[in-house]
C-alpha cells in the first residue's frame, strides 16, 4: 500500500513544496549561473514525463500540496506541456497549485496551455530591461522575446512575479525603476541574493549584493511596509506605498530563512536533494526504475527526511571554498 504518512523532517518541518526540475538545459547563459560552453546532461540520464509524473503523485500522496516545475529552462523542453496538463489533473487531489519558473524566452507561445492546464501563477527571471545589459549578462539578444513571453502570460490571465538577481556595479543602480515597471505590469517582484552554485567564469564576489544595502537604498526613496503574508518559499515581502505593488527579499546569505523550510528539490535526473545548499540526497531516479517502484520511492522520500539539514551553509567572500559543485541549472532553480 503507498504510504501516506506526512514527509516531516528531523526538526519537525513539514514537507508541502516540491520543485521538479524538468530539464538541466537552459537557451540563455547567464553568467553567474552557468559558464558560456555548459556540459548538459546526456537525456538518457534524464526521467521521462512519465517517470516525473509518477514522482510528483508520490509526493502528493505524502502531503505535497504546490509543485513548481524548473530547470533549466523548463518550457525548453520536448512536450513539457504534456507533464503539465498530467499534473493540472492532480490539481483538487491534493494539489493545491501548479506553477513554474521561466526565462521567459518560450512563453509567448506556451502561456495559453498553461493557462488552460491549470496554472494559475509564473515566476520570470529578469535581471534588467536595458538590452545591452541583458545580452552581457545572459550572453544572448533576448530581451525581446522575454518581454513578449511577459505580455502573452498576462493576456492568458496568468499572474506574473518577475524574479530579479541583485548583482553589485551590473544592475545595482536599475533595482528601483524595474520595481516601479514591474509594478506598473501588475506585476510583483523579488529580489535575490547571488548563490554560489556551481564554477562559473569570473568571480561571484565581485557582484555579490547584500539584499540589506539594496533595501537600505529603496528605503531612501520609497515608503516600504512588512507584510506577513507568504507564497510558501522563502521570500519576506513588503508592500510598496509609492507603486501599491509587492517587493519581495530571498537573502540566502545575508539573513538565513532555513527555519520555516517546507521544500525539497529534485533533479531532472531523480535526484531528490534535502537542501539546495547541502549535499545530502537520495536517488529517486533508482527507487523509480527498481522492481519495487512504489515501496523504494516512499524509503527514498523517508531517507530524504532523515537527512534534511537544519540550515544551509552559503558564503560568498574572498577566498571561499564553500562553492558546490553543481550548477543551479542541475539543482532545479
Amino acid at each position: 500500500m503507498r504510504s501516506t504518512s506526512p514527509l516531516i523532517d528531523a526538526f519537525d518541518r513539514k514537507i508541502t513544496y516540491l520543485r521538479l526540475s524538468v530539464t538541466d538545459r537552459c537557451d540563455l547563459r547567464c553568467s553567474y549561473c552557468m559558464p558560456e560552453r555548459m556540459q548538459f546532461l546526456p537525456k538518457k540520464e534524464v526521467l521521462s514525463l512519465e517517470e516525473l509524473h509518477a514522482l510528483a503523485k508520490a509526493f502528493i500522496a505524502r502531503g505535497v500540496t504546490k509543485i513548481r516545475l524548473t530547470g533549466g529552462e523548463p518550457l525548453v523542453r520536448r512536450d513539457v506541456i504534456r507533464l503539465v496538463q498530467a499534473l493540472g489533473g492532480e490539481l483538487g487531489n491534493g494539489l493545491e497549485e501548479l506553477t513554474l519558473t521561466t526565462n521567459g524566452t518560450q512563453l509567448a507561445r506556451h502561456a495559453q496551455a498553461l493557462a488552460d492546464a491549470g496554472v494559475r501563477r509564473v515566476n520570470v527571471s529578469l535581471d534588467t530591461r536595458d538590452p545591452a545589459l541583458f545580452a552581457k549578462l545572459t550572453r544572448r539578444d533576448e530581451l525581446g522575446r522575454v518581454l513578449n513571453g511577459i505580455a502573452a502570460a498576462k493576456a492568458a490571465g496568468l499572474h506574473v512575479k518577475i524574479n530579479t538577481v541583485a548583482l553589485k556595479d551590473l544592475n545595482q543602480a536599475e533595482i528601483p525603476v524595474l520595481m516601479q515597471w514591474a509594478h506598473a505590469q501588475d506585476c510583483d517582484m523579488t529580489l535575490i541574493e547571488v548563490m554560489p552554485l556551481g564554477e562559473v567564469e569570473g568571480d561571484r564576489v565581485d557582484h555579490f549584493l547584500p539584499l540589506a544595502a539594496v533595501r537600505d537604498e529603496l528605503e531612501q526613496r520609497f515608503v516600504l511596509t512588512p507584510l506577513v503574508e507568504r507564497t510558501g518559499g522563502p521570500s519576506r515581502y513588503v508592500r510598496v506605498g509609492e507603486t501599491g505593488g509587492k517587493l519581495g527579499f530571498i537573502t540566502p546569505l545575508t539573513n538565513n530563512f532555513c527555519a520555516g523550510c517546507n521544500r525539497v528539490r529534485v533533479t531532472a535526473t531523480g535526484q531528490l536533494y534535502a537542501c539546495l545548499g547541502g549535499a545530502e540526497k537520495v536517488d529517486l531516479r533508482a527507487a523509480l526504475r527498481s522492481d519495487d517502484p512504489e515501496g523504494q520511492v516512499a524509503k527514498a522520500l523517508d531517507e530524504a527526511m532523515r537527512i534534511k539539514p537544519e540550515r544551509h551553509h552559503f558564503v560568498i567572500a574572498e577566498g571561499s571554498e564553500s562553492v558546490l559543485e553543481r550548477h543551479m541549472s542541475v539543482t532545479g532553480g
